[in-house]
């Protein structure tokens, strides 16, 4: 991520989330919404735009019954169809590797 040369990508699938996590109070930020917004396109982020290809690709990723969270699964799809790796700390992403390269 510290190399300039790498593109960052984050899904408006994790934007999504986070609008969703924020109104439920199961997520608090030390800014308003806006000024992460800001601080995300700052630090050289940009939006991958959630897509029908997107979508359709979220059939190919596995159920498994202990990650069934939709978010996730269609980050793995979004990751997948773009050819993508996934930056997340979760491991539950390692349990795709068929899929997706996790890194992290």
């Amino acid at each position: 991520m510290a190399n300039p040369y790498n593109q960052l990508i984050l899904s408006e699938t994790s934007l999504f989330e986070i609008v969703i996590k924020l109104k439920t109070d199961k997520l608090n930020l030390q800014q308003n919404l806006s000024d992460f917004l800001e601080e995300v396109a700052r630090q050289r982020f940009s939006w991958l735009p959630i897509h029908s290809r997107h979508l359709l690709k979220y059939d190919y990723i596995p159920l498994h019954p202990e990650h069934r969270d939709p978010f996730d699964r269609l980050i793995l799809a979004t990751a997948l169809e773009e050819n993508l790796p996934v930056i997340s700390a979760d491991k539950k992403f390692t349990w795709y590797p068929d899929f997706v390269r996790v890194i992290w």
